[in-house]
């Protein structure tokens, strides 16, 4: 048997590509905003994490330009190492004022701040609990840990209930979960978790990859939500979304902090992010600060385009946030529509099994707060006209 076999066997997505239908690898010869070229054609941009409409402001910009002609284009080793620039340092700073926590660790990377956040604090003989439809990086953080893992239904606290009655209570017991689910657009029922992880002697993390600039009075995410800011152990983030760069961060106590930059292998092993990227960050966390107004017409954009879809007869789930799954099916189907779309000038995502569960493939939609009415008008009609067309209203 040759290794390689099971390359050579995998034809699922070749035959996706000769059908006319591959929604994935699309080069955008553009900047991420409301509209992007590809092809040499203008597409309005429903595909997108950059809530804030942050990548294509003047000033994040201009910082991220300043930096390199500063610092130049990268750090050239790990933070461990010759990695750590002041503005590394005073960003975390930074953050952790912004979040109200004691301390922050930044990553390079959103997928490695769970990696090696999660791997570093499970230790053999330790629980770590999940949502089952948590995100990718956690369940690969639980796998590189020599913890037991353990996982519950979707938001459902009575089977989260069960598995934590099943632990011995004396255990280390870390719950993990999305904030803001990336497929589902939920909300992890975030006050539940909490009373049941202090009944159940056990630590909470929440990724709010898709919270922060989004949730909250000030942006912070799913715990000022709620009001659970010092409830929630640790909060994680990413800076692809809001924060209209690259890289992540963990906010927790100082304590925590100094454990995790000591024993994180996805954090000790990694170059360190560069100049470019963190004063992108910080130029933006300035503006989440400053420009509320942000995030309110954000969460008009959501409303609008909810209502739509439900008026014209779609199904969105439960989602309560500016990501909106359009629920088709079956998966090429759910490639067919994606590609009569992408022909109207909309550029949205596919989600399919085992992403999703099987049977519920989806376009995902998420918005920006820079949408204009005229084009979310577009993108419903769009939508009506590809929902008719397609059998799925």
């Amino acid at each position: 048997m040759d290794i390689f076999d099971k390359c050579k066997n995998f034809t699922e997505a070749k035959k996706v590509i000769e059908a006319g239908v591959y929604p994935y690898f699309i080069p955008v010869s553009s900047g991420q905003d409301t509209r992007v070229t590809i092809d040499g054609k203008e597409m309005i941009m429903i595909g997108s994490n950059n809530y804030l409409g942050l990548t294509s402001h003047p000033e994040v910009k201009k910082a991220a330009i300043q930096a390199i002609e500063i610092y130049g284009s990268g750090c050239t080793g790990s933070r461990l190492l010759n990695g750590t620039l002041d503005i590394h340092v005073e960003l975390e700073e930074k953050l952790a004022r912004f979040m109200h926590k004691e301390s922050v660790l930044v990553f390079s990377s959103g997928f490695k701040t769970n990696l090696g956040a999660i791997s570093a604090l499970i230790n053999k003989g330790d629980f770590v609990i999940t949502d089952r439809s948590d995100h990718a990086s956690i369940v690969d953080g639980c796998r590189l840990s020599f913890g037991k893992v353990l996982k519950f239904k979707h938001n459902d606290m009575a089977d989260l209930k069960r598995v934590l009655s099943h632990i011995p209570h004396n255990s280390g017991k870390l719950i993990i979960v999305d904030g803001v689910f990336s497929m589902e657009g939920d909300i992890a029922n975030l006050p539940e978790i909490v009373d049941l992880a202090r009944k159940y002697n056990s630590r909470v993390m929440v990724d709010d990859a898709h919270s922060i600039g989004v949730l909250g009075k000030n942006g912070r995410g799913t715990a000022e939500h709620f009001d659970l800011e010092e409830e929630v152990d640790i909060i994680m983030g990413t800076f692809s979304k809001s924060f209209a760069s690259i890289g992540g961060f963990i906010a927790a106590s100082e304590e925590v902090i100094h454990y995790v930059k000591h024993f994180s292998r996805p954090f000790i092993f990694s170059a360190s992010p560069p100049p470019a990227a963190v004063a992108t960050v910080s130029k933006a966390l300035d503006i989440i600060i400053s420009e509320p107004e942000r995030r309110k017409h954000l969460w008009q954009i959501t409303q609008k385009m909810m209502e739509g879809y439900r008026r014209l007869g779609f199904d969105i789930g439960h989602t309560q946030t500016p990501i909106i799954p359009i629920v088709v099916g079956e998966n090429m189907k759910t490639f067919q529509f994606w590609r009569m779309l992408f022909d109207e000038g909309v550029f949205a995502n596919t989600a399919i099994s085992p992403a999703v569960p099987p049977g519920t493939a989806r376009i995902r939609t998420s918005y920006i707060a820079t949408h204009t009415d005229e084009q979310m008008n577009r993108v419903l009609e769009v939508f009506e006209k590809v929902g008719k067309k397609m059998g799925v209203i």
